[in-house]
This record gives structure tokens, C-alpha cells and sequence, in this order.
């Protein structure tokens, strides 16, 4: 139940966005789009994806993010009706709730491919926005086209951090006696 009134919660921060994201991309790209995966991500976490499925499933995901990724989405989905109504639901039905689906599924490899190749998207991408001489994007001017950039490459910046800092320092474990009791069966068992 709190999982379904978060998602909500994110999904009504998403569509309060929706006057500014005409005004500025930092607002559209980095702001309504997490929320809205968030929202469908939240929704996703009880599902019980059957393990054959979780190719698809990630592929179907990844390409809708990619699609929305575009410039000529962004576009789309702020002259376009059909293309803001079709973002609202396909980023968190064909997002967020697909990957958070699979996620569980998923091995540590491919999750750490999967990272990589997020950290990798975000950095080119913020490459591109910062030092392409035109507009990518013809309902933003070249400055907010810029700082959208710098916004991609600040997030890749924290993701890596976010993603690295346990490798140095060990997973954080909000359950200390799961852990200790997982050790003592190991204990037993090596007995």
C-alpha cells in the first residue's frame, strides 16, 4: 500500500512539473522523467517476473528510455498532446516498471555493464548538449541546451560515486542480524 501511495506521490510531482518543462529542459529531462520512472519503478517492485522473461523485459525498457532520449522527443512531447500523453505513460508503464521488474533477476555482470552503459549515455549525452554548435532541441535556447548538458554530466559524476562508494567501503546493510545470522548458517554448514 505505501509503495502505490509513493508512486503516486511521484507521479503528482511529474504532472505539477508540467507547466515548467516548457520553460526549461533541466526541469523536463531531470526532474519529470526520474519521477516518472520512479513512479513506475515504485509500481514494479512487487511484480514476480517470470525468469525467461527478463530479456525482454529489460530490452523493452532500455529502448523506451532511448526513445525518450531524443531531442525530437523532447520536442514532440511539448508541442504534441498525443506525445506528452504518450510520456506520461510510457515512461513509467515502459520504464520504471519493467526495470525494476527484472532488476531482481538480473546478474551482478550485467548490472554492472548496465551501469556503466547508463554512466557512458549520460556522459555523452552531456558531451553532445555542451558543445554541439546548434540547437538539438528547437524549443530550447543553445544556454538551456548547455545546462542541461552539465546537468547530464553532474549526474553521471553522482551515480559514479553513488555506485562506487560501496565497492570501497562495503554494502551498507540496513539489517544487521540477516547478515549475521546468514554467516552463522555458513559457520554451520562449513562445520
Amino acid at each position: 500500500m505505501i509503495r502505490i501511495v509513493m508512486a503516486g506521490t511521484a507521479f503528482s510531482v511529474a504532472c505539477s512539473l508540467q507547466p515548467l518543462v516548457g520553460q526549461d529542459p533541466v526541469i523536463h529531462v531531470l526532474a519529470q522523467f526520474p519521477a516518472l520512472i520512479l513512479a513506475g519503478s515504485l509500481l514494479g517492485g512487487r511484480f514476480r517476473l517470470p525468469q525467461h522473461l527478463t530479456g525482454p523485459t529489460l530490452v523493452l525498457a532500455l529502448v523506451s528510455l532511448a526513445i525518450w532520449m531524443l531531442p525530437r522527443s523532447l520536442d514532440a512531447a511539448l508541442l504534441d498532446p498525443v506525445w506528452m500523453v504518450a510520456k506520461f505513460v510510457t515512461l513509467p508503464l515502459c520504464v520504471g516498471l519493467p526495470l525494476a521488474a527484472a532488476w531482481s533477476h538480473v546478474g551482478s555482470v550485467l548490472r554492472g555493464f548496465l551501469k556503466a552503459q547508463a554512466i557512458s549515455m549520460l556522459l555523452f549525452l552531456g558531451f553532445l548538449y555542451t558543445h554541439a554548435p546548434m540547437r538539438l532541441c528547437n524549443s530550447y535556447l543553445v544556454d538551456d541546451q548547455q545546462r542541461l548538458g552539465l546537468g547530464f554530466v553532474y549526474l553521471a559524476c553522482a551515480l559514479i560515486l553513488w555506485w562506487i562508494i560501496p565497492v570501497f567501503f562495503g554494502q551498507i546493510s540496513s539489517n544487521k542480524k540477516d547478515d549475521d545470522n546468514d554467516v552463522s548458517r555458513h559457520r554451520i554448514e562449513l562445520r
